[in-house]
């Protein structure tokens, strides 16, 4: 019994260190922006086995200088009530859970732009229920601790937009080689329609259903509130 109690004391440490390590973060990251993310260094490493000298393509930007219609655009395509929610959207995750009952299969997702910049920033691209628990706990500090403008302004600046290109400037000069702050309409929607599988889509840029749902994202783009 005393094992099992030393060995459950150690446990529960290690996990205040870590969240106190990731919170800490996120306290300087308030004034200070992240200079890399947990998907940029897996994407990072996956490049240079075989190019040693491979590089990401990102460049930060200030809120100010992303298109209000890329803001909109990608709020309209991931997170519809991103300003009204505390972090999670639990309407949306019984909607998507329905469909996928309904499917069979996982076709939607639930999961709100909080809780994809806390695994972006922190966790790995696994889908495990520890990492979903992992994620539930880092969503919740984000949201205490960040205002909806700066997650978004984080969210932005760290999303992977193809092979490589991170970011909302990287990704505004790969595809359309004009800034982040001068995307129009229609790109900022393609853009946000690439979200879900952007290496695909950097190499498939004709893929069927891309044009549809661009042209559903535009249409939803009057009704999104960014902050």
């Amino acid at each position: 019994m005393r094992w099992f109690l030393k060995i459950g004391a150690v446990v529960l440490t290690a996990l205040f260190l870590y969240y106190l390590w990731i919170f800490g973060h996120i306290v300087y990251w308030r004034h200070a922006n992240p200079s890399s993310s947990s998907f940029m260094d897996a994407q990072l490493s996956r490049l240079q086995e075989d190019d040693p000298d491979a590089e990401l393509r990102h460049r930060w930007v200030a809120y100010d200088r992303i298109s209000g219609n890329l803001k909109r655009a990608v709020i309209a395509a991931e997170d519809a009530r991103f300003v009204d929610h505390e972090g999670f959207d639990w309407e949306g995750i019984e909607v998507a859970f329905e469909k996928n009952l309904k499917q069979g299969r996982i076709v939607a997702g639930g999961s709100t732009i909080s809780q994809q910049l806390a695994k972006n920033l922190f966790l790995s691209s696994k889908k495990t229920p520890w990492r979903k628990i992992d994620e539930a706990f880092i969503t919740v500090m984000l949201e205490a601790v960040l205002d909806k403008r700066r997650i978004l302004e984080i969210y932005l600046n760290v999303i992977e937009w193809g092979d490589g290109v991170f970011g909302a400037e990287a990704a505004a000069r790969h595809y359309y080689r004009t800034s982040a702050a001068r995307l129009s309409s229609g790109q900022a929607a393609r853009l946000a329609a690439m979200v879900p599988n952007p290496r695909y889509y950097d190499t498939h840029r004709n893929a069927q259903g891309l044009a549809r749902k661009t042209r559903i994202i535009q249409r939803r783009m009057s009704q999104a509130l960014a902050p």
